[in-house]
């Protein structure tokens, strides 16, 4: 066994990234102070073009947080009490929860083994007459299978609504993700590969008449100054987070490929290293690697004990998730079963995502493959 780290690699350092922007940032959100000005104003409204532009998208609206994103935007197609809603039984929770809010019902659809990613056949395993739409989510930054999926929801007339939270940036088939639904939304958690100091989300479309309706709904459904027309929420994006976010963004893309750097170099690394299995991409799809998942084969509990291992040599990792989501406590009433969705349920039972963030080192990485083939070897 290699000897123990000096120092411990961290799972993310924001801090790192913090530091090569203090300055920028500390700037911009000074000028918000000065001006005054804290809920929808110029910050925000220049966010929006700018997240729509880098999104491919017409419009964008700026809202709290990534699941009021995915609410608002399904809302805005009229989904509602008594509807379904298809999502992967793979993700965070909060893609279903965004569907319960609104009194619709999500049902869950089975994943992809090699991407993580909702398998279009699903939809139409699922798919009942009170289906109203479907919410594909772009895990750990690589796009779902976009085509299939629209043509599914295109002849069963299924709205398309993207999961965003995790790939923004990313690109299938050349377009960017969160074009290709009617809407998309997207998470600016601090932990995304586009993060802010706090919650904050955002709704994109090509549409104008849901870009107008998100707009009023994130807003106490006001259609005028203290004149609300339906209800709402209240749901706005700060200057603050917007002015922060917009400094950010200017370095997305550099970080994006970063990320993309030390993920092939993972790969290299761990290539031909028995009992786990690497992420994959599809030739069409390019990844941004929000999380560099690899799966540990073998016995039950054997990824739990790398993961123990890897922890006592101060290697930091995450598991994303270890609960699927129909297996939640919230949705229990659903009355799943074990073994009825084979490919989320091994997942959960596998995945371990290994330190990535657009300022770790080359070495940085080294010492983790190094780690992970030491913990592999002791462990059985």
């Amino acid at each position: 066994m290699s000897e123990p780290y000096k120092s411990a690699i961290p799972f993310l350092d924001l801090r790192a990234q913090y530091r090569a922007l203090r300055e920028e940032i500390s700037s911009a959100v000074n000028a918000v102070l000065a001006s005054q000005k804290f809920i929808l104003g110029e910050q925000g409204e220049a966010l929006e073009r700018e997240i729509a532009a880098c999104c491919d998208a017409k419009h964008a609206v700026g809202l709290a947080n990534g699941t009021d994103a995915l609410t608002i935007a399904l809302a805005s197609c009229g989904v509602g009490a008594g509807d379904e809603v298809i999502v992967p039984a793979f993700t965070f929770v909060a893609t279903g929860t965004a569907v319960v809010r609104l009194g619709a019902r999500p049902v869950f659809a089975d994943i992809d083994s090699g991407t993580f990613n909702l398998l279009p056949q699903e939809i139409e395993k699922r798919r009942t007459a009170r289906t109203k739409a479907v919410i594909p989510v772009h895990l750990y930054g690589l796009p779902a299978e976009m085509y299939a999926i629209g043509e599914i929801a295109a002849r069963h007339r299924l709205v398309v609504i993207e999961d965003n939270a995790q790939a923004i940036g990313a690109r299938y088939h050349g377009a960017r993700t969160g074009s290709f639904g009617v809407a998309a939304g997207i998470s600016f958690y601090p932990t995304k590969n586009l993060g802010a100091y706090g919650d904050a989300g955002m709704a994109v479309t090509n549409s104008d008449e849901l870009a107008a309706k998100m707009r009023r709904l994130r807003d106490h459904g006001q259609s005028g100054k203290y004149v609300s027309s339906e209800p709402g929420w209240n749901s706005r994006l700060d200057e603050i987070q917007a002015a922060v976010l917009r400094v950010k963004l200017r370095y997305l893309e550099e970080w994006n490929t970063a990320r993309r750097e030390r993920a092939k170099q993972y790969d290299e690394l761990l290539s031909g290293l028995s009992g786990i299995q690497l992420p994959t991409a599809p030739p069409h799809s390019e990844h941004v690697y929000h999380l560099y998942t690899i799966r540990v084969k073998g016995s039950a509990g054997r990824r739990d004990r790398v993961q123990q291992r890897l922890a006592a040599m101060g290697i930091s990792t995450g598991v994303y998730y270890p609960v699927p989501p129909p297996f939640q406590p919230v949705f229990a009433s659903h009355g799943h079963r074990t073994g009825d969705f084979p490919g989320a349920e091994t997942a959960a039972a596998e995945v371990l995502s290994l330190p990535i963030f657009a300022e770790i080192s080359a070495r940085q990485v080294e010492k983790v493959a190094e780690a992970l083939h030491a913990a592999l070897g002791e462990t059985v």
